[in-house]
């Protein structure tokens, strides 16, 4: 295996940065990895938030305790958070994803040549 496919599966398969490292392009990695750490962060504190909406729904008696209901609870936004935030955060994610794997990918070919 080629080190060009190693860094790519590393930044793939393990996360966005790694195979960047790996390639002892340190500053470049680190750029990526707090890219994806700050996205990620973003939508782990708005599930967070909403997951504890519903758990005090449940407990406040206005949903029961239903598969249903939870489910038609967890699919509505939560008013006032900033629906587009979640939508930019994943979107942010997923592009630092295939960018640091096609970048990684690239530098690891310059470096076999």
């Amino acid at each position: 295996m080629t080190k060009s496919i190693k860094v790519a599966l590393l930044s793939g398969l393990v996360f966005p940065g790694i195979g960047h490292l790996a390639l002892k392009q340190y500053l470049r990695g680190l750029v990526f990895l707090l890219a994806a750490l700050a996205a990620m962060s973003v939508i782990v504190v708005k599930t967070v938030k909403q997951a504890l909406a519903i758990v005090d729904s449940i407990n406040s008696g206005e949903i029961s305790v239903e598969p249903g209901a939870i489910v038609d609870m967890a699919s509505m936004p939560i008013s006032g958070t900033g629906d587009s935030t979640l939508n930019i955060a994943s979107l942010v994610f997923v592009a630092v994803w295939i960018v640091g794997i096609l970048d990684s990918y690239r530098l690891g070919a310059d470096q076999e040549k």
